[in-house]
């Protein structure tokens, strides 16, 4: 019975999907319909994350709670990205007494975040100009 239902299965995946044929045009065309996450929105949503001090995994964590899912594949990207982000001074960072590091948001940060979320117009100039360079993915 199983291996009849099997067959049955495999017949109709044939007569449906005989003539459906994806180009690779489709194929990125697709892609990029689907993806949704934004630069600036990622930032924006790092930044609104580290209101309150975190490690990277429990940062890594809430962006996952946001559905971004950009660093599941490869987390360093948000170690590097964390890093750039310090180096500007937007965030610091200390270690705890269990070593490990917790990120946080400065003044400058604050102040970036609060003319982000205040000013639609100014979020996304403000925003691209501190990923300007950055790329968040490949």
């Amino acid at each position: 019975m199983e291996e009849q239902l099997k067959k049955l299965k495999k017949s109709q995946q044939r007569e449906l999907f005989h003539e459906l044929k994806f180009t690779e045009e489709l194929r990125q065309s697709i892609h990029r319909a689907i993806q949704t996450e934004k630069d600036e929105d990622i930032l924006l949503a790092i930044l609104q994350l580290l209101v309150q001090e975190k490690t990277g995994f429990e940062l890594l964590n809430h962006l996952r709670g946001r559905g971004i899912k950009r660093f599941d594949e490869n987390e360093g990207f948000l170690y590097t990205f964390l890093h750039s982000l310090e180096q500007k001074r937007y965030i610091s960072s200390q270690w705890d007494k269990e070593q490990n590091k917790k990120y946080s948001l400065s003044s400058k940060g604050r102040k970036l975040l609060n003319k982000a979320e205040t000013e639609a117009n100014f979020k996304v100039t403000a925003l691209e100009e501190v990923l300007k360079g950055w790329i968040l993915y490949e």
